[in-house]
């Protein structure tokens, strides 16, 4: 059964910053097209930004130039660099991982951005 993991959240003044990671158990993570989610209380999940199976990387309007997701085959590992956080950016963040075959969840984790 395929695990996914996600660690790193936490609490963060305004324009902080955060290294989100996600361990899967998957064979070969360059066969799947990963994506960071969020949902905040009260909204619905969105896309904050994905890595393609060639390593093309998209992010959502809200957070370019902010955030930089990358991986490392190797480790299997998925990662979100989050800087200058905004109160906004508070939201539980959620790691898929998906191809043609499967689609596969993280449990998220929880970054706040408060003073």
């Amino acid at each position: 059964q395929v695990r996914l993991v996600e660690s790193g959240g936490g609490l963060v003044q305004p324009g902080g910053s955060l290294r989100l990671s996600c361990v899967a158990s998957v064979s070969n993570l360059a066969v799947y097209i990963a994506t960071w989610y969020r949902q905040a209380p009260g909204k619905q999940r969105e896309s904050v930004a994905g890595i393609t199976f060639g390593g093309n990387r998209n992010y959502a309007d809200s957070v370019k130039g902010r955030f930089t997701i990358s991986r490392d085959i190797a480790k299997k590992t998925v990662y979100l660099e989050m800087i200058s956080l905004k109160p906004e950016d508070t939201a539980v963040y959620y790691c898929n991982l998906r191809n043609s075959e499967n689609a596969y969840w993280g449990q998220g984790t929880q970054v706040t951005v408060s003073s």
